[in-house]
């Protein structure tokens, strides 16, 4: 099977996608600055409010369980998961970043759904906060780029 390279330009309309966005609480200002810049590229693409689900969860930990609900109702096209881990003292910072991206590989392989994983797992509040808008809008056009090349599969 074959398919035809159509170009980004056509894999980034949104028109018709449905997205659902979940979103951690935990470093509340950072992850609404994420879910901001998110779903504001998500409307740029022509995703429409009506077509985009937003949850939001206590901490990364808890994304995946409600990305596998999304995954299990089939009723959407892409997922997007938004949180903010900032390295602290101990080894908690290892434990939420390791198994909160693993639970996400994990719901988008089981689901064949694609997940664009904005979870910033950064050393400081500084780092996160230079990357905080650029992350989120790269989730979104992720998000609708892989929805239509899964849409082509």
């Amino acid at each position: 099977m074959q398919i035809a390279d159509k170009g980004n330009s056509e894999r980034l309309d949104g028109d018709g996608v449905v997205i659902g966005v979940v979103q951690a609480r935990f470093n509340a200002a950072l992850t609404d600055k994420l879910a901001q810049a998110c779903l504001y590229e998500l409307a740029a693409l022509g995703v429409t409010e009506k077509h985009i689900v937003h949850v939001k969860v206590p901490g990364a930990l808890e994304i995946p369980v409600a990305l596998k609900a999304m995954a299990d109702s089939d009723d959407f096209d892409a997922l997007i998961a938004i949180g903010c881990v900032i390295r602290g003292e101990t080894y908690h910072f290892e434990l939420v970043a390791n198994e909160s991206a693993a639970g996400v590989t994990r719901v988008a392989l089981d689901h064949q759904i694609p997940i664009a994983n904005a979870i910033l797992t950064v050393d400081t509040e500084a780092q996160a906060w230079e990357r905080v808008e650029e992350k989120g809008r790269d989730a979104a056009r992720v998000a609708v780029e892989m929805a239509n090349v899964m849409g082509e599969l």
